[in-house]
């Protein structure tokens, strides 16, 4: 036996080692013309074209001699093949491979670029370059994650995580693209706070920027305007406290009730976030603005002058409150569909009325979801200028503060970065006070023991005003979004409002030839290219988010609270912020993306992961560890175990996931607007152009349309996920799936 297993040969390490020679001997090295998307160069010149060439060609050809050393690294690993993982041999040879292939990769790709050495220390040492160099390609890109888990396996066989492959893995890829696409632009960004004009750094730089009066200003408490500071944080504990009683609300009534309409309302609570903020923004102006409907029907009614009380924070509020609603009820459903049953009917037989039932019983086990949800509302307020932009008046906050500092005549990337980090700081506090509140204590309510319990209904007391408040915003919500399909219907929007389609012709006319259809519409080609981004960004970001969950939930390694704290960081950043860091980090080699399609995905995965995560810990947070433990013990490993035990039961997840990143991808605005390039149009920055030009009428008719398109795609994205399938009664009794 031990004669065999000396000689065995390990598969995963067979691919990786593939893989890496793949990369390195057959695919282009570096970024081809067209970017990822672009195959052209199969038939340009490839694989002699220096423009295409692999790695090994390149070398061949005298060229790019700095890839030399690479081959040191993609040898070593043949030498393990035939030996054990017992043997020490086999980790340190696959540790030092791993980790001189990646750290070479990243030491020649940052020293040279564009213009040769980055650095005058290399040129002092070595002369000028006279070569340049490109960002990674199919090449480059397969190289690294060759390198990355041929040195993760080494690790996994020194014994790490009890030498689970698996986990090691998981964990390394993710550090890797979070240090990549998160800390690494954000901190190029960052230190922009301590540059002089000069191009030095200097800490009174930072100090003068972050004491500014308009900063820090405390002129509301005698009378005056409040500093952006203290303006976003008290807006962001409103929105996250109201949107989290809302979305339990509707979570409520569509589980613990006996509303009829629960499909209609589950569909109304997604229309918020499937719509571009500003948008929402123009229909309460046209409800409650100073020319309003609303307005002018209550100032004729009691005989008084119309007020601007809409623009400011009371307008702000309120379309955060209907933007950001959904997501607290996203992440509330599958939390409190997860409560157990059988906990509850144990304390009504215990004699417990429905009132102490929900109160000592249900809500305590919801926590988790209510923490998250008030997270993810609090940290969206913080980041959202949309609606800001739109709404606020004299109302100054720090997201619309960082984008005119941005985009401003000022140009000031140091301001930006100042307001950012005092955001970051605000939004990492809440991080902080909500793991506080939720302390160390279990939420485990789904076990691998059988449950068919039948959830109670809402206490009287309690669904009364849980319906009235749920119906309420509802029908609120139908008034806005009335009023949205109204404006793209009419002549001019406030002026002509005689009724026309011209808008939807304009935006979405075809033409039918012979051989072929025309898409002569104006929007065609940006719609086409939003629908591709966020169909390739949804699913990579659901994977990401709930792999990160996981590891987060059901392992234990040194620097989880960091690599937590890693995975929230984008999405406490303002997209202007991460839109400018991208372009800074991303514009030259080592990661040239920048104008690509692939900047415009990459930059949604990492912007909309945290709800993946959140949603993936909260619905976790309710599965007993002995489900993984039974997988275990009848022989799968941790990968089988995730794929074939969690996965199922977190179908709310995966759908929160899902349908969040693929909405927030076709509707985002803030990092759009600096990555999108004449190739790549999104529909966000195609509406703002229309706006811009006054053209409110093609703009809303194309917001309409998107709208539409989005509910078809998350009732598509409903059947394909599914529900749980736990084996619970439903109200009337039968087996059914919740």
């Amino acid at each position: 036996m031990t004669d065999r297993t000396s000689k065995m040969t390990h598969p995963v390490l067979i691919f990786w080692i593939a893989a890496g020679w793949v990369g390195f001997c057959l695919l282009p090295w570096y970024m081809v013309d067209g970017g990822l998307w672009s195959f052209e160069w199969l038939l340009d010149g490839y694989p002699f074209d220096e423009d295409f060439a692999p790695a090994a060609f390149l070398i061949g050809q005298g060229e790019k001699f700095w890839l030399a050393p690479l081959l040191i690294a993609l040898v070593l690993p043949l030498l393990v093949l035939k030996r054990p993982k017992s043997d020490p041999l086999y980790a340190r040879i696959l540790i030092l491979s791993g980790a001189l292939g990646f750290g070479w990769l990243i030491a020649q790709g940052f020293s040279i670029g564009i213009r040769g050495f980055n650095f005058h220390w290399l040129e002092a040492m070595f002369g000028e370059l006279g070569d340049r160099q490109f960002g990674m390609g199919y090449g480059a890109m397969i190289c690294a994650s060759s390198f990355l888990f041929l040195l993760t396996l080494g690790i996994a066989a020194r014994g790490a995580i009890n030498g689970d492959v698996f986990v090691v893995s998981a964990i390394g890829g993710v550090i890797t693209i979070v240090t990549a696409f998160v800390f690494f632009p954000i901190a190029k960004m960052l230190f922009a706070a301590f540059v002089t004009e000069d191009g030095a750094y200097s800490i009174a730089v930072f100090f003068s920027k972050f004491f500014d009066d308009r900063l820090w200003g405390l002129g509301c408490f005698q009378g005056a305007r409040c500093g952006a500071a203290w303006n976003s944080l008290f807006l962001a504990i409103l929105v996250g406290v109201i949107t989290t009683v809302l979305g339990l609300c509707f979570a409520l009534v569509v589980t613990r009730s006996g509303f009829r309409h629960k499909r209609a309302l589950r569909a109304l609570t997604v229309l918020p976030i499937i719509t571009p903020p500003f948008v929402i923004g123009l229909a309460l102006i046209l409800l409650f603005g100073l020319s309003g409907s609303v307005t002018r029907f209550i100032a004729e009614l009691l005989g008084t002058q119309p007020t601007r009380w809409l623009y400011g924070m009371p307008g702000i509020l309120i379309a955060q409150t209907l933007a950001f609603t959904p997501i607290a009820f996203l992440v509330l459903i599958g939390v409190v569909e997860g409560v157990s049953p059988s906990m509850e009917e144990a304390a009504q037989t215990l004699r417990a009325s429905r009132w102490q039932t929900f109160k000592t019983v249900s809500l305590p086990l919801m926590r988790p979801g209510l923490a998250n949800a008030f997270l993810l509302g609090f940290i969206e307020s913080m980041a959202d200028f949309g609606n800001p932009l739109v709404l606020g008046g004299n109302f100054d906050v720090l997201s619309t503060e960082i984008f005119f500092a941005i985009v401003g005549a000022q140009y000031d990337q140091g301001r930006a970065a100042v307001l950012a980090m005092v955001l970051l700081f605000f939004t990492l506090s809440a991080f902080y006070a909500q793991r506080v509140w939720l302390g160390k204590k279990s939420y485990t309510t789904v076990t691998g023991k059988g449950d068919a319990g039948v959830h109670p209904l809402m206490p009287i007391g309690l669904s009364v005003p849980v319906l009235l408040i749920a119906l309420g915003w509802a029908l609120f919500t139908i008034v806005v979004y009335a009023m949205i399909i109204y404006g793209s219907v009419v002549e001019l929007w406030g002026v002509d409002n005689s009724l026309t389609i011209k808008h939807y012709v304009t935006a979405f006319s075809v033409r039918f030839e012979e051989d072929s259809i025309r898409w002569t519409g104006a929007a065609w080609d940006s719609f086409w290219t939003t629908i591709t981004i966020a169909a390739i960004a949804a699913p990579l970001t659901a994977a990401v988010g709930l792999v990160t969950a996981y590891l987060l939930t059901r392992q234990s390694f040194a620097g989880k609270n960091a690599f937590e704290f890693g995975t929230m960081l984008s999405f406490a950043i303002p997209g202007t912020v991460i839109g400018v860091s991208y372009i800074l980090a991303f514009n030259v080699p080592p990661i040239e993306i920048t104008g690509t399609g692939v900047i415009l995905v990459v930059s949604f995965i990492f912007r909309n992961m945290p709800v993946g995560v959140r949603a993936g810990i909260a619905s976790m947070s309710q599965l007993d560890r002995s489900l993984d433990e039974s997988s275990l013990t009848l022989g799968a490993n941790s990968w089988q175990t995730f794929r074939n035990v969690i996965l199922p039961l977190l179908r709310p997840a995966i759908l929160a996931a899902l349908v969040y990143s693929f909405v927030r991808a076709m509707t985002a605005i803030s990092a759009v607007i600096f990555l999108v390039s004449a190739e790549y149009d999104m529909a966000t920055s195609y509406i703002i152009g229309r706006v811009e030009n006054n053209d409110y009428g093609l703009a809303i008719a194309y917001s309409t349309t998107l709208i539409f398109v989005m509910l078809a795609a998350v009732g598509l994205l409903q059947l394909l996920v599914g529900r749980v399938q736990i084996g619970r009664r439903t109200q009337h009794g039968t087996e059914a799936s919740r």
